[in-house]
């Protein structure tokens, strides 16, 4: 299941809960974020340990354009995480519509 960007701001000012991780490169990262937790696309299947607590809780993944972090979000429904989201647009979707 996918999210649009006006749905996760509306997650985000109502301070919802949910798992946020960026699937960028630190350099990226470091150039503009939307407050998530840097986990790159490469590391996605060396973090799954630390993030087996939240199988069942809703992860929201997101990259540049929604390509890296739909596979983010392949990787993590094939080991088992049940409510993984990806970010329609990505950042650039996001800096499209509430710009920095």
């Amino acid at each position: 299941m996918d999210i649009t960007v006006e749905e996760l701001k509306g997650k985000i000012d109502n301070q919802e809960e949910f798992v946020f991780i960026d699937v960028r490169e630190p350099n990226e990262y470091q150039q503009y974020n939307i407050g998530a937790e840097l986990i790159p696309l490469g590391n996605v299947m060396a973090a799954i340990p630390d993030l087996e607590e939240h199988k069942n809780a809703e992860i929201v993944v997101h990259c540049r354009s929604g390509k890296r972090s739909a596979m983010a979000q392949q990787l993590l429904q094939q080991a088992g995480f049940s409510n993984v989201r990806n970010l329609l647009g990505g950042v650039l979707a996001w800096h499209d519509k509430y710009g920095a």
